[in-house]
């Protein structure tokens, strides 16, 4: 249950990607029950629109837009209708990623699967940030939220096109908050450790027992662990705080 962060996000404009289920959905009901004008976007074009009116029906201003991370023009379009409909932006959530080489080995996954995940989880990370910078900068308070993954920070095995993209999010996070700071735009990445959600349903029982018994905390992930740390990197709490990666999974890695 999360704890009531009622007006933190008073009035802010937040764009958050792949909120259609899962952790984009969590985060997207917790910003807009912090106060937030919210637009979620996701590929899946059906749910996102189901996911916008489930929440509005919750008294919740949140509208759905279709998007394709892996099409530039997609994005664009994408920022385009997110502006006109919230009048402005002051954060981004860029959560939408894709995993797709699960349980193969480096010599088993194939350069096509390679490509698509760098594809979406890298290279449309910049190109949503960057078509958002003008919206941002024009804000005055700006903020971008990378979701990023633990399993880089501890090298997680058989898992290597997604942990090899969530370690790039996490430099990019860095480099685009020094080239950002200037324009009151803070760049800061989050690290849930295995969350339970859809998305993961695919994980082997082992790997969800190795992540419970190693943490400090030992219980399963839910998403609501993970809201509170993006409403913080989205509000004025955290206006001096940028360029860091918080992990958020209960202890499981402690850098």
């Amino acid at each position: 249950m999360m704890t009531s962060f009622k007006n933190l996000l008073e009035g802010r404009r937040v764009l958050v990607t792949g909120g259609a289920r899962g952790l984009g959905y969590a985060f997207a009901q917790a910003i807009a029950q912090a106060g937030a004008r919210v637009v979620i976007a996701d590929i899946l074009a059906g749910r996102v629109q189901q996911a916008a009116c489930d929440l509005t029906a919750q008294g919740l201003d949140v509208s759905g837009v279709t998007l394709d991370l892996a099409s530039p023009a997609s994005i664009d379009a994408c920022v385009e209708r997110t502006v006109k409909r919230l009048g402005g932006l002051d954060g981004l959530v860029n959560n939408a990623s894709i995993t797709n080489s699960g349980g193969k080995s480096c010599e088993e996954l194939d350069i096509e699967t390679w490509d698509q995940v760098m594809q979406v989880n890298v290279r449309g990370t910049w190109l949503m940030t960057r078509a958002c910078l003008p919206a941002l900068r024009a804000s005055g308070h700006g903020a971008v939220i990378n979701l990023a993954s633990d399993t880089p920070l501890w090298g997680a095995p058989n898992l290597l096109a997604y942990v090899a993209s969530k370690g790039a999010v996490i430099a990019m996070t860095r480099s685009l908050a020094r080239e950002l700071g200037n324009d009151n735009i803070t760049v800061n990445a989050i690290a849930p450790g295995l969350v339970l959600v859809e998305a993961t349903a695919y994980v082997p029982e082992a790997r969800h027992r190795l992540y419970t018994e190693q943490r400090a905390i030992q219980r399963p992930q839910l998403p609501d662990d993970v809201s509170g740390a993006v409403l913080f990197a989205l509000s004025d709490l955290s206006r001096f705080i940028t360029g860091q990666t918080l992990p958020v999974n209960g202890g499981f890695v402690m850098p």
